[in-house]
């Protein structure tokens, strides 16, 4: 099978095999149900017990502290809606560069009597200082910010939004599934000023999909979004996926034992497709900011993402193009247009994140690749290129 090198760590990474070999005994001879009171049952219990340990101890909280959900969108629902559901309607505050999996519920509440605060950012994808105490003088009762965006990779500074939030009371969330494994995390640190939930996702960190987690503050009432048997200390009801749950545990025990050494790696392999991506004219998006140490998000002025994508794939490259998280909503990234980017080049952005799996050889043959491809597809015939732009 056709199988390109993988440069699309941001969007899931390859399940690495220590996981795969903790995972296997549930599939087949350790297949009871963690609220079974016989043996089976107890088994499948310490095993849920012991990943949730282990998710602790990689996030700096507590296993009291660690709801286990189907995914990392579940979670940030469950906290956004759990916790509106739990007082009367006021202001709501998220930032404009947040997955969809916030916004969406987020204007959701919208319309059922929630004032919805969008925060805005700056042209590197920045929270404005100023903007965000404006927004506190609402006295939000609700705050979510992401701590690494999924696309441009910037990273923001969750620890000082969150401590004036808490002095206005509002309860603050953040998004930490794309930070979590690439920078050091702490929600003990994080909680003592004023972090109340935080989000982590299995299938980001080499485990399965299927997996995620809301961290929250046991101090923090919410509403369950699935009622049933009471399970995660009843707000996820459902029977746990035992084996996914496993693999997320070792997982998070695999990625924060690797965290520093992981990300100096693959910093300088950023830097070095950074500057060859330069050499070739490409416009970086959020260059002058704080960001991951494996995400690079460009685009090639007069040249469309999607067919640059496309082309990249059919010889052996695989990335992202940056029209939307889903490829069911086509159109420029609103990431990019909250920072101001021309539609014209949004529509050329291409993701490059890197991961365990990418040598140096990858990213030097990334770029002759690139280098390549672009001097074929400027020497397009107009009409020949617009087709490639509709089709893709």
């Amino acid at each position: 099978m056709f199988a390109p090198i993988y440069l699309d760590h941001n969007a899931t990474t390859p399940l690495d095999p220590a996981v795969l070999s903790a995972m296997l005994p549930f599939f087949s001879e350790q297949y009871g149900n963690p609220s079974s009171r016989h043996e089976y049952g107890r088994a499948a219990r310490r095993a849920v017990d012991e990943a949730r340990s282990q998710v602790a101890a990689a996030i700096g909280a507590h296993a009291s502290e660690v709801i286990f959900t189907g995914s990392g969108t579940e979670a940030n629902n469950l906290f956004i809606k759990g916790a509106a559901a739990t007082c009367k309607p006021g202001v709501l505050a998220v930032s404009t560069i947040e997955h969809p999996c916030e916004l969406k519920p987020a204007e959701q509440l919208a319309r059922q009597g929630w004032q919805l605060h969008k925060l805005p950012v700056d042209g590197e994808g920045r929270l404005l200082d100023d903007d965000f105490a404006t927004a506190l003088t609402l006295k939000p009762k609700l705050v979510s910010v992401m701590l690494a965006n999924n696309e441009t990779g910037v990273v923001q500074d969750i620890a000082a939004l969150a401590e004036p939030a808490a002095r206005v009371g509002a309860c603050f969330h953040s998004d930490a599934v794309q930070a979590f494994g690439k920078l050091p995390l702490d929600f003990r640190r994080l909680n003592t000023v004023g972090v109340r939930a935080m989000t982590i996702s299995a299938h980001k960190i080499g485990g399965p999909k299927g997996a995620a987690a809301l961290i929250l503050d046991k101090r923090v009432e919410l509403q369950p979004l699935l009622a049933g048997g009471g399970h995660e200390r009843g707000l996820r009801s459902g029977t746990e996926n035992v084996a996914a749950i496993v693999g997320f545990g070792v997982a998070c025990q695999l990625a924060a034992g690797r965290q520093a050494a992981y990300a100096q790696r693959l910093l300088q392999l950023r830097l070095t497709l950074e500057k060859g991506l330069c050499a070739l004219g490409a416009v970086l998006f959020s260059q002058a900011a704080e960001r991951l140490p494996n995400t690079v998000y460009f685009a090639i002025p007069q040249i469309d993402g999607e067919t640059l994508v496309g082309h990249l794939d059919r010889v052996g490259y695989a990335v992202a193009s940056g029209a939307a998280c889903s490829s069911s909503q086509p159109g420029p990234s609103h990431v990019l247009q909250a920072i101001g980017v021309p539609p014209d080049l949004a529509r050329g952005a291409v993701r490059v994140s890197l991961g365990e799996t990418t040598q140096a050889a990858d990213v030097d043959g990334l770029l002759q690749t690139l280098r390549i491809t672009l001097d074929q597809l400027r020497h397009l015939p107009a009409m020949e290129r617009a087709a490639l732009v509709s089709a893709a």
